[in-house]
């Protein structure tokens, strides 16, 4: 690279710390979180646009996705803040702490931010607070399980490698696989069910 490149791309990394530090890694946290969650939206419509003829891309649907992303990322910030407070940890010798982060993490963050994607996006839709109500009970285990499934192992790594200003953008660029399950367990279409004593019968065509 040309003695030029190296100054640009400098000046380049230069201006993405500032991002970083202070007030702005507390805006650069809620956009991404926000950011991510409209991706993983986006990606999962994609999906649903190839699997279902006749579907077309609903912008309002990823804008609410965004919002909620958005409001999570101020608490995801002053979390990690106050776990890093709680519990310090620093390499391998703070491994017992790093672990009681993870534990707490699972038990308060991950079911507290399960109720609020649910019930958030059920009050930018219109939905009313039985209807939201009611879909959180139909869902809350299944994502809660799941959270489990991957959550625990990301935790730990970020926990214990990660620092601390970049842990929330770190959470974020493993989200956006998230955030495409996240969307299909919203928005997937209802199994229709069976009376007893009828056998279903398959209406697609050959």
């Amino acid at each position: 690279m040309a003695p030029g490149g190296w100054r640009r791309l400098r000046r380049l990394l230069s201006a993405g710390q500032l991002l970083f530090q202070g007030r702005a890694l507390l805006v650069t946290n809620t956009l991404g979180c926000g950011a991510l969650m409209a991706a993983g939206d986006g990606v999962r419509q994609s999906w649903e646009i190839r699997a279902r003829p006749g579907q077309v891309f609903d912008p309002r649907r990823s804008a609410s996705m965004f919002a909620v992303g958005c409001s999570m990322g101020p608490f995801l910030h002053y979390w990690y803040l106050s776990l890093d407070r709680l519990f310090p940890a620093s390499g391998l010798r703070g491994f017992p702490n790093v672990l009681k982060k993870v534990l707490v993490d699972q038990l308060v963050a991950s079911p507290l931010l399960g109720v609020w994607y649910f019930l958030g996006l059920g009050c930018l839709e219109g939905q009313t607070v039985g209807e939201s109500c009611q879909e959180l009970r139909e869902k809350f285990w299944e994502f809660y399980k799941a959270d489990w499934c991957v959550w625990p192992a990301a935790q730990f790594v970020n926990f214990l490698f990660v620092p601390p200003q970049f842990r929330v953008t770190y959470i974020n660029g493993l989200t956006l696989g998230w955030d495409t399950y996240l969307s299909y367990l919203k928005y997937r279409s209802p199994v229709p069910l069976t009376p007893p004593g009828c056998v279903a019968l398959d209406t697609r065509a050959d």
